[in-house]
């Protein structure tokens, strides 16, 4: 699980060109979105992630009656795609 963690968090950065982070200062647990919490992404980047987890991983999130709980973090995003490979 923490390997596909680090691709979550590599992914992020690469997908949404955040150019001063690393993937290691992404707590797992961390809020994705809103305002001045987490890393405080917005619906255009859930969109562009969302279509990179798809292409990378083979995982629709759209899919789930609970996309915004699999959006919380980057913890939720590894709990749901490693039970839906």
């Amino acid at each position: 699980m923490d390997e596909l963690k680090g691709q979550l968090k590599s992914l992020i950065i690469e997908a949404l060109m955040i150019e001063d982070l690393e993937p290691n200062e992404i707590e797992d647990a961390a809020p994705l979105f809103g305002d001045g919490a987490g890393l405080g992404l917005d619906s255009v980047d859930a969109l562009e992630l969302a279509m990179e987890i798809e292409r990378v991983f083979g995982v629709s999130v759209w899919s789930s009656d609970e996309t915004r709980k699999v959006f919380t973090s980057v913890e939720t995003l590894s709990v749901y795609i490693a039970a839906n490979r």
